[in-house]
């Protein structure tokens, strides 16, 4: 099965549909003309082979880059060269950790009590 992005005038992915492999090779006219759904398609892996990454609603479509880049998870995270949203402070590295957008933070999060290791006989 083949997967296929429906695209808005702004290269902003609105739906995500499956084809049928025998439709592959022509999925944009397929969709387009055959099932009568206009637009523009453009195809997705869900395993991530092409385009970079698998189409998600909300997300866009880099047409110059060839890549699909999801939907921006913050309003401070910016987009780098690679197409991957990054946040202006680094992911603490060893840490378990939230972003905080009011404070433009990594909040750490507690472990788990239930993972903590038992204490040891003596």
């Amino acid at each position: 099965m083949a997967h296929f992005a429906l695209l808005d005038e702004n290269n902003v992915v609105t739906n995500v549909v499956v084809v049928a492999d025998e439709h592959e090779d022509r999925g944009q006219e397929y969709l387009s003309v055959d099932c009568g759904l206009g637009g523009t398609w453009i195809q997705t892996s869900y395993n991530h082979n092409i385009r970079k990454q698998y189409a998600s609603i909300g997300g866009s479509y880099d047409p110059v880059k060839d890549i699909f880049i999801v939907k921006q998870p913050y309003e401070s995270w910016s987009l780098d060269e690679n197409g991957d949203w990054q946040p202006p402070v680094a992911y603490p590295e060893g840490q378990m950790a939230g972003w905080n957008e009011s404070t433009q933070q990594w909040d750490i999060l507690d472990p788990d009590p239930a993972e903590e290791e038992a204490p040891s006989d003596p």
